[in-house]
């Protein structure tokens, strides 16, 4: 786990969560809408910093993005949760495991792998995508900062936060 950015600590153990538009107040041992940031005595950690759920290479033009990079593949990776509960997502699965199951999985790995992993497939970009990325913003953000450095770009495929 990794303590949270854009939170605020309140008075009783509570916080409360700016991530997202939700603003979620969160009392000690509770987890926000998106189910993957957790208030532990006064401090918000996230549950899946270094913990994807996806890995795939793909071609950017199955990004939603127009004429970027075109050509080139792209390094595509999530974690499980959402700050949004889409009746026909279609990662359903992944997206809405902490908060349906109650359970948060995936492959532990590192910022620095994922790069290196990305470099060897010989993708030009990451992306943050098949869930909602700002929910693991602490972890697209230690990637993205490693992966600038290396040449690569970066993209959020986002639901609009």
């Amino acid at each position: 786990m990794k303590e949270a950015f854009f939170y605020e600590k309140l008075d009783n153990l509570a916080v409360k969560c700016f991530l997202c538009p939700h603003e979620c107040l969160i009392n000690n041992n509770d987890t926000g809408v998106c189910s993957v940031r957790k208030n532990q005595g006064g401090t918000l950690f996230s549950l899946v910093y270094g913990k994807t759920i996806a890995e795939n290479t793909d071609p950017i033009e199955k990004k939603p993005l127009y004429h970027f990079m075109p050509g080139t593949k792209s390094f595509s990776l999530s974690t499980v949760g959402c700050n949004l509960k889409c009746r026909h997502c279609q990662n359903y699965e992944i997206s809405q495991m902490p908060r349906d199951r109650k359970m948060i999985s995936g492959r532990h790995t590192s910022p620095e792998e994922l790069v290196r992993l990305a470099k060897n497939k010989s993708c030009d970009s990451i992306s943050f995508t098949y869930s909602e990325p700002t929910i693991f913003y602490e972890f697209a953000h230690d990637i993205a900062k490693l992966s600038k450095a290396q040449g690569l770009k970066n993209i959020m495929v986002t639901n609009g936060y």
